[in-house]
């Protein structure tokens, strides 16, 4: 008679939890795969390098001498306006497009830590759209000084002024990117987030003036806001009645938007059901 050896059943070994880098990865791939983003991207960086050397072409300073850097040459509004949507709607589009699809509840259940989901979409966005806002930043002024050189007038990087208009033109895009991003989260759907990201970043602020206190102090918490008051190379006239923003102020604005937006993301995402 012959003896079988029962041989113990093992639990199958569980899947170890996936690292940070990972995300990260799988969030990059998600966007880059995604056919629209290069041409979106390519689009607008050409808009806003258009607008530039359209601006500065306009402007009647190209036919005096040098006198003192204008950010509307290099940072026109309908180029900058133009580039706080495209990054917004696509920092919303980021998360807004999983939840539409349902690719959302496959991500969730392969990773349950969905606040570590959030936080990776969000480092590929500022990433991605820092690199994008520095070539749009960069490129803008290198050809409006391109064009003012023939005319002499044009100013070096280290004019005053100049260096921290480049810089919050740069980080204008990540900034809105995040935001989109926040309240693609919150809100979960793609009109709603498209309309509040339009309404909030860009028609929002021209309903408050800086003749009012109270009114002033609301519009210098909007990020357009920071934006107009950090490219502006001059000092606030002493003897004007209207409250104007402070430098230090907005780079505050600039940082609390998308910390605030992405901690609220976060902390929704982990209490609410997919």
């Amino acid at each position: 008679m012959t003896t079988i050896a029962s041989v113990p059943r093992t639990a199958p070994a569980a899947a170890p939890p996936a690292r940070f880098r990972d995300l990260l990865a799988s969030e990059w791939i998600k966007t880059r795969s995604l056919r629209s983003t290069p041409w979106t991207i390519g689009l607008t960086l050409l808009f806003v390098l258009g607008s530039a050397a359209l601006a500065t072409l306009a402007d009647k300073a190209a036919d005096s001498g040098p006198a003192e850097f204008l950010p509307f040459d290099a940072y026109p509004a309908a180029g900058y306006w133009t580039l706080t949507l495209v990054a917004s709607s696509m920092g919303a589009l980021t998360v807004v497009s999983e939840y539409n699809s349902g690719l959302i509840r496959t991500t969730t259940v392969a990773v349950p830590a969905r606040g570590s989901v959030v936080l990776a979409k969000a480092t590929v966005t500022a990433a991605l759209w820092t690199v994008v806002g520095t070539a749009a930043s960069t490129g803008s002024f290198l050809i409006s000084q391109a064009i003012l050189d023939r005319h002499h007038a044009g100013v070096p990087m280290t004019h005053p002024g100049v260096f921290r208009a480049l810089v919050a033109s740069a980080l204008l895009a990540p900034v809105c990117a995040l935001v989109g991003l926040g309240l693609g989260v919150l809100l979960r759907h793609a009109a709603g987030t498209m309309v509040t990201s339009v309404f909030t970043l860009l028609m929002l602020p021209p309903m408050f003036s800086e003749t009012n206190r109270w009114s002033a102090d609301i519009k210098h918490t909007l990020v357009s806001a920071a934006w107009n008051r950090l490219v502006e190379p001059w000092e606030p006239d002493p003897g004007s009645l209207a409250y104007t923003a402070t430098v230090p102020g907005s780079w505050l604005v600039y940082t609390l938007w998308p910390l605030i937006t992405v901690a609220l993301a976060v902390l929704v995402v982990r209490r609410r059901d997919v």
